[in-house]
């Protein structure tokens, strides 16, 4: 990923300052502490002016529903502060001009509006774009004065500048650098960034062995051509210098587009990676409650010994002399003489009501830790299903549609708006397949989507998708062909082998109670595919 650069914010500012002059801001809204949107009207055409501060993706831009949605703007029901003085100050007024201060990476809107007594006043919000120094300042044009900024910076923060409310609004710092237009001398390709303005890292390393005379052209932003790379890790104002790429309509769009990508694809990331790392826990969890079960199970002692050592005291009640420390009693059941150690303090009919309440203890305990184990396995294979979806998703809305099963306390209103996207596989014969890629998929094909008839598919005892065959003439390249699928979208993919069990959906059941997506099944086949 590549930076937002000062030549491309001056590209920007180019295209698109004459519909900025004489808009106006009908709407502000601030998704996130970083993230402001603001709705302008001019000439009959409303577009959302979007500003980004975050450290990684600082830019601005002018975007659309498609790319709103790629960056997952959400709006909240409660405006922070920043965005609720914005809307006194700025709501309903009207941008006079846009300006970049010389060699900056600041854009200045400047706005009319009117104060409390109905003068007209003049206040400059300027968006300043400058990696973890980013911000923006809203700051009155005629006394030069601070109203407000997204974030406070203090004398502890930086010792150049700070910038707050009822301080004087001055820009940062000048960079000791150069101006290549005012430039003649020879050019060190490796210090290009350096040395002169408008030239970013990833910019100059595209511009090594060009021609001075050529590079002073780029800074003239002549010939623009935007493209971004294929791979969307680059992007460039001049398509000459980006070999594999697709070009743009303009700058900002690709501004909108190469961003928008980078967004999201962070965000699904960063969220994958989240519950990857709850859902692991839950297991590991799991895994040590199995493990505590097991080691308990193993010390108790064997349940029909007790029962044993009681009914032979028993039988030999009035043979045997009670308060002894021991006893040597014939086993019948086992054909051999054993020895019995006995409490003492207690008669031999005492001692056996001892041994069968052991008994009985440790049957209710076997049976109880019995009971342990099979729930903790169930959760195990639940919560491997939940891995395997997450490990499977290839978008955030895949993981949206995951959120409660993976956390209770996760806010679940995306998961609630959007609809499930099941995949699916058609013929022409009018046969068609399912792919369920999530519990919450799986449940749906098996209790909405499928009739009776219908073949169900899954890989045996591993986490993998529910695969539904629709079909009105069932043959074996059908069957191979959903064994494959069952296979391919399971945690068994990269196995050589896999038995895969498939019935018909009349065969199956859902336990009350039961996991989401979890079936029981009877007259099933298994099917081994390599």
């Amino acid at each position: 990923m590549i930076t937002f650069d000062l030549l491309t914010l001056k590209a920007f500012y180019k295209e698109q300052f004459k519909f900025f002059a004489g808009a106006r801001i009908s709407k502000i809204q601030q998704p996130t502490r970083r993230e402001l949107l603001l709705q302008l009207r001019n000439n009959a055409e409303t577009r959302s002016f979007y500003i980004n501060i975050d450290p990684k993706f600082y830019h601005v831009c002018f975007i659309n529903k498609v790319t709103s949605i790629q960056r997952l703007i959400d709006i909240p029901q409660k405006p922070p502060m920043f965005c609720m003085l914005l809307r006194k100050y700025l709501e309903n007024s009207k941008i006079s001009k846009v300006e970049m201060p010389e060699n900056e990476r600041i854009f200045e809107i400047y706005v009319e509006t009117y104060n409390e007594i109905g003068d007209k006043i003049y206040l400059c919000l300027a968006i300043e774009l400058m990696g973890k120094y980013s911000n923006i300042i809203l700051y009155n044009y005629d006394t030069n004065i601070i109203i407000g900024c997204a974030h406070n910076v203090g004398a502890e923060k930086s010792r150049e500048r700070e910038v707050a409310g009822t301080l004087p609004y001055i820009y940062p710092p000048k960079q000791s650098k150069l101006n290549l237009l005012d430039y003649d001398g020879e050019i060190n390709y490796s210090t290009l960034s350096s040395d002169f303005y408008m030239f970013s890292g990833s910019f100059a390393s595209l511009c090594r062995g060009i021609s001075v005379e050529k590079l002073k052209s780029y800074i003239r932003l002549e010939n623009i051509s935007c493209c971004i790379s294929d791979n969307y890790e680059n992007y460039c104002l001049f398509a000459e210098l980006l070999p594999d790429s697709f070009k743009c309509r303009n700058v900002n769009e690709m501004i909108d587009l190469y961003y928008a990508y980078q967004i999201a694809d962070y965000k699904f990331k960063t969220l994958k990676s989240h519950y990857l790392s709850i859902v692991k826990q839950k297991l590991k969890k799991i895994e040590n409650s199995l493990e505590l079960a097991k080691q308990r199970k193993n010390k108790i002692f064997d349940s029909d010994k007790y029962r044993l050592y009681g009914d032979l005291l028993m039988a030999n009640l009035y043979g045997l002399k009670d308060y002894s420390s021991s006893v040597s009693v014939y086993d019948y059941e086992n054909d051999s003489q054993i020895s019995i150690g006995l409490d003492e303090t207690k008669t031999i009919k005492e001692n056996a009501n001892k041994f069968y309440k052991l008994y009985n203890k440790s049957k209710t305990t076997l049976t109880k830790i019995s009971e342990l184990e099979k729930t903790y396995t169930a959760n195990k294979l639940y919560q491997e299903q939940v891995l395997y979806s997450i490990e499977s998703a290839k978008t955030i809305k895949d993981l949206f549609e995951i959120s409660s099963e993976i956390d209770e306390q996760i806010n679940n209103t995306k998961e609630r708006r959007i609809s499930l996207d099941i995949e699916k596989i058609d013929y022409p014969d009018g046969t068609r397949i399912y792919i369920g890629k999530n519990n919450k998929q799986n449940d749906y094909i098996v209790s909405k989507l499928a009739s009776e008839e219908d073949l169900w598919f899954h890989v045996h005892n591993c986490a993998g998708s529910h695969i539904l065959l629709k079909t009105q003439k069932v043959t074996e390249e059908l069957i191979i062909n959903c064994a494959k699928l069952a296979k391919e979208y399971s945690s068994a993919n990269n196995s050589a082998k896999a038995g895969v069990i498939y019935t018909k959906r009349k065969y199956l059941r859902k336990p009350p109670g039961a996991a989401l997506g979890y079936v029981t099944y009877k007259n099933e086949k298994e099917i081994v595919v390599d």
